[in-house]
Order: C-alpha cells, then sequence, then structure tokens
C-alpha cells in the first residue's frame, strides 16, 4: 500500500491575489468627491451642516449652561453650572470636527503695554523657541497671527476674532523667562477623553442623512441602523443630537422641544439626578456604555448577526484600537454571513492622540494603515480634513464644507458595497472572501487652546485670556521639542472660572455666540402647539420613519425573543444508570434549542466546544466560520467558535442586547479574562433595568467546565476559580450561580437559565463521566429549593445529625458522599451524618442579601443550630465565608468548616488534585471527626440526653485512632499515583457505599 497523505487545509484566495502587481498606493479607495457630489442637493448637504453645527451648540451649552439655552438674554454668570463635569473640546470636535476647542493652559502670551512687547511662553520654561528672535506680525483683521523664527516654518498661532485689539506694526522682542510666581494655576476639571469623540456626531449625523436619502431613493424603505460608540465620554454630542431627533422628548417628556423643556435637558447633562456624562443604558439607541475600551467592534458585530435588515456604524477610536480586544474584533466580519446576517460598518477615528501621547494609528501613514486593514479583510475608505485658510468659530469654514460633502460621498459609497455583497450572498452567489467596507477619519486633534494674556503696566501685572488658536499642522513646542497643542496636552476642559470670572463668561459667550443660535431656534412668537423649537430644517435631513431614527430604533430596547423550549425532563436519565457528562446532557438540551430557535439562539465558545463535551449540537448545527470552505455559507450555523474570549463576550452582548439569546461555555479558568467585561455588561443591565422604557433581555449565561478539578492533566496554570468572585460581587438582584452536581440536575439548571432574563447566570460543572444521583423529578424538587438533604445517601434519612456534610459541585460532592460513606462503615449508627447538597450557591447567603436567600427557618432545617457543619465547595473557602458571615452563629469552627480551592495544584492525578487542596473523602471525614469532637466537649448540654451521649462519646473515643488511618489512606493513595501515574482503583469504588 501506498503511504497515505492528507492534504493540507484549503486556503480561498483573495481578490487582492488576481492583481499581486498593483501599487500599495492603490489600496484605498479612490472617489472622485467633486463629481460624485453633485448628484446631491446643495441645500441637502447644507442642512445637514446646519443641523451639525446645532448639535455643536448643544453640546457646548450641556458643558456649561443650567439656564438661558437659546442666548436670547445675555449670559451672566446664573446661567453657569458650579461644576464643569465635561470636556468642552471634546464635546464640540464631538459634532464639529473643526470647532476652536480649548485644550489645557500651558501657553502664556507676555505683552508691555508700554512697549508692545510681547512673546509666548510654558509655564516654568524660557520663552518658546529661546534660540530663535521672534518676529510678531500682528494684522488688523478678524484673527492677529504669531510665527517665531525668520522664515515661516515655525509654529503659527491664531487668535480668535475680536478677542484681542491687535497691534498695528511688527516688534521684536527679547528672549525673557516669565518668572514661575507670575504665572497663576488654574483648576480645571476632566471628564471626557479629549479628541476620542470627534467623530461620533459627525458620523451620526451623516448615517441619520444616509438613512433619509436611501429612503427617497428606495420608494420610501428606510434602512435600520444603528449607531454604536466605542470611548463612551462623548454623551453630549450624541444626547445632542438625539434632542435633535426627538428621542429625548420622547423617551423623557420632562425635556420637551419646548424653551422650558430645552432649559432642563442642557442643565441636566453631570447634574444630580440628569444624564451621566458617558452615553449609558439611558441614552436612546443605546447598547454600549463605553466606559471600557476595546469592545465596541465586537458588540456592533454581534448585534447584527441573524439580523439580515439591520447595520450597525461603529465609531472606534484610535486609541482604543490599540486594545486586545479591539486587535481581534477587526476579524469578526470573517463569522458574517451575509445571506443571513447584517452588516456593520466601521468608523476609525484617528486623531493622533491619547490622554498623554500619540496612538499607534496616529503614527502611522496612509499606506501603513491601508495595508494593515487591507490585511484585516477590508476595504479601506480615508474621509480626512482639509484645511483650507484660517479656522473659525462656529463650524462653518470651507474645510469643514468638504469634510461633510466627503463623507457624505463616502458613506454612501460604504453602503453600496454593503448591498453589493449581500446582494450576491441572498442571490445564491456568494463572493468568496467579501473585503467589507471601512471608513477611517482623520482629524487633529488639540486645533486650539486657552492661553493667558499678562499685562505689565508700570510694573504691575494684570491677567486675562484670550483665545489661542492653531493651524493643523503648526502645532507650538516648549523650545525643546515637546509638542503642547495638536497634542495630547489639550486635554482638559476650557474657561473653568466663567461663573466667577467676567472676562471668562465674555469669551464664553462670544463662543456660543459663534454658533448663531438664532438660527438654531425658532422665535417663541412664532411657535405653535407642539411645534419644535429647533429649526424645521433640521427634520428635513432625519429618516422619516420615526422607527429609523437612531434614538428610536427598536432592536436597541424592545427586542427580547422568547424562546421555544423543549420540556427538559424528556432530555434526562435514569438514576443509578450508566455514568454520563454533565456537559454532555446539556449538549442534548442546547441541540434542540438550537433545531427550536433558528437565527435566536448562538453559542460562544473559545474553540473549546468538543473538549467542553458540547459538540453533540454538531449533529443539527455547524460553526459560523466563513473563510473556511468546509463551514462558509452554512444554513443555521450557530456556533461561533474563535480564541479570543473578549471578542466572543462582545458578540454575545451585541447578540444578548438586540433581543437574542446566547450562552458561553468556556475553561473555568479561562473566564477570568472577560471578568471586567462581564461586570460592565453587569452595570448596563443594571441601569437598563432602573430605565422604565427598557424591555427585558435575556440573561447572559456562562457555562464553566473544565474545572481546576479535573485539570490535573494540564497543570496548575489551568485552575483557576476567580470568576466566581466576580460574579458574586455584581449587585444581588443579577447574580445567580448554579453548580449541578449530575446530569439530571445540570438539564434543569440550563432550561431555568435560557429561561430567565436580566440575570447573569454562572452555571459550573463537570465534563468528566459522572454518576446519576437523582431522578428527574427529585432533581426538579431540588433545583427549585437550591438546596436540600440527600436522604439517600445520609444516616436515617438525614434526620438528627451529628454532623452535616455539604457539597457544593459535582467532584466535591462525590467526595462528601464517600466521606459519610466511610464514616458509616466505621461507625454505623453511632454517628448520624446528614448528606445535603447546594445547587443554587446563593441560597446561603444572608436574609436580605439576595433574593434567594433562604430564611433563617429554612436555613437552620438544613444546617441544626449547634451541629458541626463542613462545606466541601468548588471555589476559594472565602467565597463561602462570606456569604455566611453574617448568619447568626454561623463563623467560627465550632460551627462551619470549609474546605476549597486553596491554590494547590499541579499535573498530578484527579484524586490528588483534590487532596493538595484537601478536598478529598477522608479530609471531609477527618473535618467531621474533629468538629463532631470539639462540639462534643465544647457543648455538653446539646448531649444531654443519655442516650445521644453515650452514642457520640463512642465515636469521640475512636477520633483520633480513625483520623490517623484516614491520614494512612491518603498516603496510600498518593504513593500508588506517584508510582503507576494512576488514581488508587479503591477511590472510585468507595462511592457505591454510599447507600446500603
Amino acid at each position: 500500500m501506498g503511504k497515505e497523505e492528507a492534504p493540507p487545509p484549503t486556503i480561498i484566495p483573495s481578490e487582492l491575489s488576481a492583481s499581486p502587481d498593483s501599487p500599495l498606493s492603490s489600496l484605498a479607495v479612490q472617489l472622485d468627491v467633486d463629481e460624485l457630489s453633485k448628484a446631491y442637493d446643495a441645500s441637502h448637504l447644507d442642512r445637514v451642516h446646519q443641523s451639525w453645527r446645532a448639535s455643536c451648540y448643544l453640546a457646548t451649552a450641556q458643558i456649561f449652561l443650567t439656564g438661558n439655552a437659546t442666548m436670547e438674554e445675555k449670559l451672566t454668570r446664573k446661567h453657569i453650572k458650579p461644576r464643569l463635569l465635561g470636556s468642552l473640546s471634546t464635546r464640540r470636535r464631538l459634532s464639529h470636527y473643526r470647532e476652536e476647542v480649548f485644550g489645557r493652559v500651558t501657553l502664556w502670551w507676555f505683552h508691555n503695554l508700554s512697549t508692545c512687547e510681547s512673546r509666548v511662553y510654558c509655564r516654568g520654561h524660557d520663552a518658546i523657541a529661546s534660540s530663535r528672535t521672534p518676529r510678531y506680525r500682528l494684522r488688523s483683521q478678524s484673527r492677529a497671527q504669531t510665527e517665531c523664527g525668520d522664515d515661516a516654518s515655525g509654529p503659527k498661532v491664531h487668535m480668535g476674532p475680536r478677542m484681542l485689539n491687535p497691534t498695528r506694526r511688527a516688534t521684536t522682542v527679547p528672549t525673557l523667562p516669565v518668572p514661575e510666581s507670575a504665572v497663576p494655576t488654574l483648576s480645571v476639571t476632566e471628564q471626557t477623553h479629549y479628541g476620542t469623540t470627534g467623530g461620533l456626531a459627525f458620523a451620526y449625523s451623516h448615517t441619520q442623512a444616509l438613512i433619509r436619502r436611501r429612503g427617497e431613493q428606495e420608494d420610501g424603505n428606510e434602512p435600520s441602523f444603528l449607531f454604536i460608540t466605542g470611548p463612551g465620554h462623548g454623551a453630549p454630542a450624541i444626547l445632542s443630537e438625539l434632542y435633535i431627533e426627538g428621542a429625548i422628548s420622547k423617551f423623557y417628556p420632562e425635556y420637551a422641544m419646548d424653551k422650558q423643556g430645552l432649559n432642563k435637558f442642557v442643565k441636566s447633562f453631570s447634574w444630580p439626578g440628569g444624564f451621566p456624562s458617558h452615553v449609558n443604558a439611558e441614552t436612546p439607541g443605546c447598547i454600549h456604555e463605553g466606559g471600557e475600551l476595546g469592545y465596541a467592534l465586537a458588540v456592533a458585530y454581534g448585534s447584527v448577526f441573524d439580523m439580515p435588515d439591520l447595520i450597525s456604524v461603529v465609531v472606534v477610536g484610535d486609541g482604543e484600537s490599540e486594545t486586545g480586544p479591539t486587535a481581534t474584533a477587526w476579524h469578526s466580519h470573517k463569522w458574517l454571513n451575509p445571506a443571513t446576517s447584517g452588516a456593520v460598518l466601521p468608523v476609525l477615528h484617528v486623531n493622533g492622540f491619547k490622554i498623554s501621547e500619540r496612538t499607534l494609528p496616529g503614527t502611522m501613514d496612509a499606506t501603513e494603515l491601508a495595508l494593515l486593514y487591507t490585511g484585516y479583510g477590508y476595504q479601506v475608505r480615508f474621509v480626512e480634513y482639509e484645511p483650507e485658510g484660517e479656522p473659525t468659530m462656529g463650524g462653518n469654514d470651507p474645510a469643514d464644507i468638504k469634510l461633510n460633502r466627503n463623507m457624505a460621498v463616502s458613506i454612501d459609497w460604504a453602503y453600496s458595497e454593503i448591498r453589493r455583497i449581500q446582494k450576491a450572498a441572498r442571490s445564491g452567489q456568494p463572493l468568496q472572501k467579501p473585503r467589507w467596507p471601512l471608513l477611517i477619519l482623520r482629524s487633529p486633534k488639540g486645533e486650539s487652546g486657552v492661553c493667558l494674556k499678562i499685562h505689565e503696566t508700570r510694573n504691575k501685572l494684570t491677567f486675562g485670556f484670550f483665545l489661542l488658536y492653531l493651524g493643523w499642522t503648526g502645532p507650538l513646542t516648549d523650545g525643546k521639542g515637546k509638542q503642547l497643542l495638536n497634542s495630547f496636552a489639550s486635554h482638559q476642559v476650557p474657561l473653568p472660572a466663567a461663573g466667577k470670572d467676567d472676562e471668562q463668561l465674555d469669551h464664553l459667550e462670544r463662543w456660543l455666540r459663534s454658533y448663531e443660535p438664532e438660527k438654531i431656534f425658532q422665535p417663541e412668537h412664532k411657535l405653535s402647539q407642539g411645534t419644535s423649537i429647533l429649526n424645521q430644517n433640521y427634520d428635513s435631513v432625519l429618516p422619516k420613519q420615526r422607527e429609523r431614527r437612531l434614538g428610536f430604533v427598536p432592536e436597541a430596547y424592545q427586542g427580547y425573543k422568547v424562546l421555544d423550549l423543549g420540556d427538559w425532563k424528556t432530555m434526562t436519565y435514569e438514576k443509578g444508570a450508566e455514568e454520563i457528562s454533565c456537559m454532555k446532557a446539556i449538549g442534548k438540551f442546547l441541540a434542540d434549542t438550537i433545531k427550536r430557535n433558528p437565527r435566536k439562539f448562538r453559542i460562544f465558545s473559545p474553540d473549546e466546544l468538543a473538549s467542553n463535551k458540547l459538540d453533540g449540537v454538531f449533529e443539527v448545527t455547524s460553526r459560523a466560520f466563513q473563510w473556511d470552505p468546509e463551514t462558509a455559507d452554512k444554513e443555521n450555523a450557530a456556533v461561533m467558535e474563535m480564541l479570543s474570549e473578549h471578542t466572543l463576550q462582545g458578540w454575545l452582548q451585541g447578540y444578548t442586547l438586540t433581543g437574542r439569546s446566547g450562552v458561553f461555555p468556556s475553561y473555568e479558568a479561562f473566564l477570568g479574562i472577560i471578568a471586567t467585561m462581564m461586570i460592565q455588561y453587569a452595570k448596563f443591565t443594571k441601569m437598563a433595568l432602573e430605565t422604565p422604557w427598557r424591555g427585558p433581555t435575556a440573561s447572559l449565561t456562562y457555562i464553566e467546565t473544565s474545572t481546576w478539578t479535573r485539570q490535573e492533566h494540564n497543570g496548575y496554570s489551568h485552575q483557576q476559580v476567580g470568576f466566581i468572585s466576580s460574579v458574586l460581587s455584581l449587585p444581588v438582584h443579577l447574580a445567580r450561580v448554579y453548580l449541578p452536581a449530575d446530569a439530571n440536575t445540570s438539564v434543569s439548571v440550563i432550561s431555568h437559565c435560557l429561561k430567565s432574563k436580566n440575570y447573569i447566570n454562572l452555571i459550573i460543572g463537570t465534563k468528566a463521566p459522572s454518576p446519576v444521583f437523582l431522578t428527574p423529578d427529585q432533581a426538579e424538587e431540588h433545583c427549585i429549593a437550591g438546596a436540600s438533604v440527600w436522604k439517600s445517601y445520609s444516616t436515617d434519612e438525614g434526620v438528627n445529625p451529628d454532623v452535616v456534610l455539604v457539597g457544593i459541585g459535582f467532584e466535591l460532592t462525590a467526595e462528601v458522599i464517600a466521606a459519610a460513606a466511610r464514616l458509616r462503615k466505621d461507625f454505623g449508627d453511632s454517628l448520624r451524618v446528614r448528606v445535603v447538597n447546594v445547587v443554587d450557591l446563593l441560597v446561603l447567603a444572608s436574609v436580605g442579601e439576595h433574593p434567594h436567600a433562604l430564611s433563617e427557618a429554612g436555613f437552620n432545617s438544613l444546617f441544626p443550630p449547634n451541629t458541626p457543619v463542613v462545606i466541601n465547595w468548588h471555589g476559594h473557602p472565602a467565597q463561602i465565608a462570606s456569604l455566611l458571615f453574617n448568619r447568626p452563629h454561623s463563623v467560627g469552627r465550632t460551627r462551619f468548616h470549609i474546605n476549597g480551592y486553596i491554590e494547590q495544584g499541579s499535573t498530578t492525578t484527579p484524586y490528588l488534585m483534590l487532596k493538595v487542596n484537601k478536598c478529598d473523602r477522608y479530609t471531609v471525614a477527618t473535618n467531621a471527626l474533629d468538629m463532631v469532637a470539639l462540639n462534643f466537649s465544647k457543648y455538653p448540654n446539646h448531649f444531654a440526653q443519655l442516650e445521644k451521649h453515650e452514642r457520640v462519646g463512642r465515636v469521640v473515643a475512636q477520633v483520633q485512632q480513625k483520623i490517623a488511618i484516614y491520614a494512612s489512606k491518603n498516603q496510600e493513595f498518593e504513593k500508588y499515583a506517584q508510582e503507576t501515574q494512576q488514581d488508587h482503583p479503591e477511590i472510585g469504588a468507595t462511592a457505591t457505599l454510599a447507600e446500603g
């Protein structure tokens, strides 16, 4: 016979392979914006632009104002908020791209009125560019320009219109440092990452306009979009857009679109009881909070799986793009079937800087960015700000208009590409490795700031502020190469004393009026009942259908679809029959769920489904990986396997928050990777439950298996129980932790979890074959109770126990049963042992601390007062101790002893893994005898009955001997394992002593 050879797996060639000699410069998509923009009605683009300016104004007003939102009155101190909690620069850039954005107060203008000598300084340094003689050319036009050096290559400074009376001639200024004492320190409040949100409202407004245009072109059938933001601290801009579209007034009637409602709305930002400084579940249209960076992209993709009519636009900041979760989430489109799912349009906003340094994308040129994202599988289109002349306040620069035109053309192109890919797939001719569109939005950061003007007259210094404008490409330095503006140095709230300082207040008023609020709002005398105070032209660039406006999309808040679940009892097993893996039992139920719920249910697994014994689902479904020809284009492909827990969690969040259901099975040790993501999601869920207009969502259900008790072959790195603590730390009404001890309780638990809503469910179970301890009816009753006495494994069905042994988790319960059997063998009826199993962990919580907590009567019925209790628990002992802490007489060696995982492990055998963590049967039996002996001597009155006193006394007399025997047995088992690499045969047989 010839030698058999396995052929290598097929790799689908990229469409780029057809033209390998193409220049790198051709990778980015080129569009003739001037030509293509002729197809638009000029008034339409102008209205988009004006709506954008209105959003800029409202965003700025939210930062500063408590009233006078229409600016009909002169701005006074009473109109200014006491605490300015937001980055004004950021908010304005959110909606407006080229605005006079204020940055950190670090540059100081020194002007001697008597000599007309002026210099710009950096606090704590000599004059900027001190090695050169500066030449200032102050012009009498609306702006004054400053140049350093004898040529035009030095930094340029532009001062705002009408802010400073310019001098009439240029002057030469000597290099003189400003004394440190002459430069006051200004307090500022930072709540927003400057510049990261610069593209949010820009993308938002153009998405709305796209929906309107496409609806008019497609017989009124407006497409459905979601808008998802990465960095969440751009709330004022998003809230402004939502107010303009009417969503705020819809969901919060107190913020009506009249003068009174407008003033309330503006005041509410970062005000107690109002809107927080970042988008959250209280924000209409929001399904991602963005407090912790890195997850928006994955959430966006999760939102469109199995939603063929939905497109999610997601803005990813260039700082956020540095995170590991985002880096992997760029691959998400490779799991997206365009025939059955929607699409995602990512907008990467590259403004170049984070809080204190440049971003990675900000240091990459267009070719490098195009190469990177083309490699990810996208078609890259750049939308770049191109300065034209000098910028002005109010957003009416030619560069702004040009950028708007470019964005309109680019987003239309992206939409057409999405529809082209979908049409091919839905007509039965799917494109291989389709390249989805990606917009890269380049804008500068820190283009303007606040400077202090120092006047010296007759040796007396006075201080005032003026606006400092910088060109997009001409940042100032401190003379030592450190960039101050157009850099991370521009990050703070401007004019922090506007409520106290008249000059700052005056500058703020000029700034606000530069948006021309008289054109944004209609005069009150022209308003009829129910008419919006906003300029009616804005409606013409919003979707006509309210449910298509981004704040009204029903999938974002009312999309929950109830699962069709089978009767779990028909998928159970006979008690005492052959051993069955709990995970195989769950897998059987999940397969039935997938079959019953096409396109409503998915499994998100980090390449571990087969390892975790859940691969029975492949009898009814397949993997969804589109770039593998074996799994591409499969109908009802419900398994999402990718070796990135972060991306899977993001997918699951987006999938769940748009109405569907899913589960996340994983190795126990590695669920901790997404612990903070889960916590952030729980915070979102908590706020959603407190928001009346939000409907329910399916619970997030985690299946934690390949647990530490059976990770003896993988070693110490695979033994980690910390995710339990993360769930226990959640708000009590959200957390649920279940530890089913056999196949029947496992099926009951998974059925219950998939029916539940608004919870974080954690199921911890074994994948190893295990005995079936309970009948289906017993399992049902046990799961309803949460904890119960297992009579079959107790002395005299557990009546009047001398000691209670508690098992929580399969292997731990098996050891408890084995310990009870050994004690029965050694002591007969002289030692009365009760075996209790806990399946719902949080029944142990103190009364009032969790909805499932046992009452004191219920708790004492399981754990009689003054009776010692030994708990064999799957997690860290401290986790149980924290639950029991407020239970009367519960904590202390005389009452409860808790065994659990104590961070001891290696590559060993299953039994020795339990032994080194002091959770094995002989350690449990030893603990029981210790506790009985201690209780006997400490509480003699408890044994007042002569019969009981004599019976327990006989047990106590043998305690030392039996403990020594148990220790010897453990040594015997350990020696056997070390010699044979296997557990002693007696270990498997011990459990049979449980009954009989």
